[in-house]
């Protein structure tokens, strides 16, 4: 199983990545964290991630390959994945379907979490993360109000999106996302 989840930050992408690959057995690949392991770690790429972090702006697509492609690759290898937080921009999505291509990391579906704006609001202040800041979150809400609509447009044009209203309870979303799996 390689499926992707989109959503907005606090959209519900790491929950649900979670519970689909325990049902599935595959591996969940948040960037996220991946990008904040980076940071952690204090190389130099995760210096760079840091700065356009604090400023609540996408870190650049060929930062984002560099570290996801070998991460992904292994977890196809071992039986598929749940990915969660790339690719985030219709450019990224054609360029990973080419790799995917190229590596056979071709998915399965895109589901896209939809939230309404007061509900992440109220997420992600709550998760109290340090990234988390009102103003920040403002940013990357439009951020990725700018962006989603071209990537769903991407992925229900390819003929894999699966749409879910995220605003419902984890185990209700979970459910609806199975059920509707190819």
């Amino acid at each position: 199983m390689k499926l992707l989840m989109i959503a907005a930050p606090g959209g519900g992408k790491g929950t649900q990545g979670d519970r689909l690959a325990v049902k599935f057995g595959v591996r969940h690949i948040s960037s996220g964290d991946v990008l904040r392991a980076e940071v952690r770690a204090g190389t130099p790429a995760g210096r760079q991630i840091a700065a356009f972090q604090q400023r609540g702006d996408l870190v650049p697509d060929e930062i984002v390959f560099e570290l996801l492609t070998p991460v992904v690759s292994a977890a196809a290898a071992r039986g598929g994945y749940i990915l969660d937080g790339f690719p985030r921009t219709v450019p990224q999505a054609v360029a990973a379907a080419d790799l995917g291509r190229r590596l056979d990391l071709t998915l399965d579906a895109a589901v896209y979490l939809n939230v309404p704006d007061p509900v992440l609001i109220q997420r992600l202040l709550a998760r109290s993360r340090a990234d988390d800041t009102a103003e920040v979150i403002e940013h990357r809400l439009q951020v990725f109000a700018d962006v989603a609509a071209p990537l769903v447009a991407y992925y229900r044009d390819r003929g894999i999106l699966i749409e879910v209203n995220g605003d419902q309870p984890p185990e209700a979303i979970t459910e609806e996302i199975q059920a509707r799996l190819p």
